[in-house]
């Protein structure tokens, strides 16, 4: 295997980056400010970062807010996930005209479009990718245009060097060593901003063929040991930050064992049934298939949307809904994914990026729901 290339970069080393990624031929996304919330979206220049924002985050709860320091990356996650780019929402399958008394599948191939480079992912979500990965692409069942839109991606990550109220990835064991939220491996480009009162940079590390071509490119410095153990040091901090914890030890069974539990009652008087955890799920990846049609009757198309396991219709099956109470549906969302996923994947189906808690609209927390159904009460702000 080649040499890891690191190398540390001026901030305008990030505007660079993103217009030698664009020159490449890659549709560059990334962060952006937008209608109250850091969403991802097309972007141009370092200019189209959230610079100088951050958020504040708790159960229902997402406001952002200014930082005098300018970073570009010091912020957590938003509402949005790169799923939405490898599983768009909504995809046209195919499309049929009448012709002659009879239907004729329309040729539904399209251009695929420009490849994609992801700027500004985050260790949990890197994480995220792979499980997608191993339901999509690893399974009896290939998803082909997944998998395509995958394997062109350019990934930029960006190491966590702050952590929102809601994070527990550290115990999700996102990170290598399974113990903080570190991006070590299937990133083309790795960042860590460092940034002080005396001074701001990057350091840059390349994780491919791709990506140390392109950092070839950006005018870097060769990195010193004493820049490595600083943008290690920043990393390190963010895990000690997290004051949520999930406690994954025989989790598994727990939920097996609990199917009955007093607990689903209290959680079903709060919750809505609104889906939004699962909507913000960076591995969630339940679909819907609908055909419609005009309205002469002369055109049909299929499409494949976004569903989630919330919604009454999602388990309707000849007769009915096999979950027809909130109760049912949270237990099943909760126990498969921490629990039935691993039967299914391997692993759990959770990332610890805190999205489920943050965009409950009554502020149902995760971490907390599964100490409950241990017995351990707390006191509602942390779980640690």
């Amino acid at each position: 295997m080649a040499e890891r290339l690191q190398a540390t970069l001026a901030p305008d080393g990030i505007d660079k980056l993103i217009r030698a990624l664009t020159g490449r031929g890659y549709q560059v996304l990334g962060p952006t400010v937008r209608d109250g919330a850091i969403v991802y979206d097309k972007i141009e220049g370092a200019d189209d970062l959230p610079r100088g924002w951050t958020d504040d985050q708790g159960p229902g709860r997402y406001r952002l807010k200014e930082r005098p320091d300018g970073a570009f990356f010091g912020y957590g996650n938003g509402p949005q996930t790169w799923k939405k780019y490898l599983h768009p929402p909504e995809l046209r399958l195919f499309a049929a005209d009448r012709q002659d008394g009879l239907f004729h599948i329309l040729d539904s191939t399209s251009p695929p479009g420009p490849p994609m480079a992801f700027v500004g992912v985050r260790a949990c979500e890197l994480a995220a990718v792979g499980i997608q990965d191993r339901a999509l692409l690893e399974g009896k069942f290939r998803d082909s245009g997944y998998g395509s839109r995958r394997d062109r991606a350019f990934i930029v990550a960006v190491q966590c060097t702050q952590a929102a109220a809601t994070c527990f990835c550290a115990s999700m064991r996102t990170g290598p060593e399974g113990t903080n939220p570190e991006v070590r491996a299937k990133a083309d480009l790795t960042l860590t901003e460092v940034v002080n009162a005396d001074s701001h940079w990057f350091l840059a590390e390349a994780g491919s063929k791709r990506g140390r071509e392109v950092l070839a490119g950006l005018d870097g410095q060769p990195a010193t040991e004493e820049a490595i153990q600083l943008a290690r040091s920043a990393v390190e901090s963010a895990a000690a930050q997290q004051v949520r914890h999930m406690e994954t030890g025989g989790i598994h069974d727990l939920l097996y064992q609990n199917f009955e539990h007093p607990r689903w009652d209290e959680i079903a008087a709060r919750c809505l049934s609104c889906g939004n955890c699962t909507m913000v799920c960076p591995t969630c990846f339940c679909t819907n298939v609908e055909d419609v049609s005009d309205v002469t009757g002369n055109h049909a198309e299929r499409w494949r949307r976004w569903d989630s396991c919330f919604t009454m219709s999602f388990s309707y099956i000849h007769g009915g809904s096999v979950r027809t109470s909130a109760k049912a549906r949270f237990r099943q969302w909760m126990t498969h994914k921490l629990a039935s996923w691993s039967d299914q994947f391997g692993t759990t189906g959770c990332v610890g990026c805190g999205r489920c808690i943050a965009w409950c609209p009554v502020g149902i927390d995760l971490t907390e729901e599964a100490q409950a159904l241990r017995g351990v009460v707390n006191d509602g702000n942390t779980n640690s």
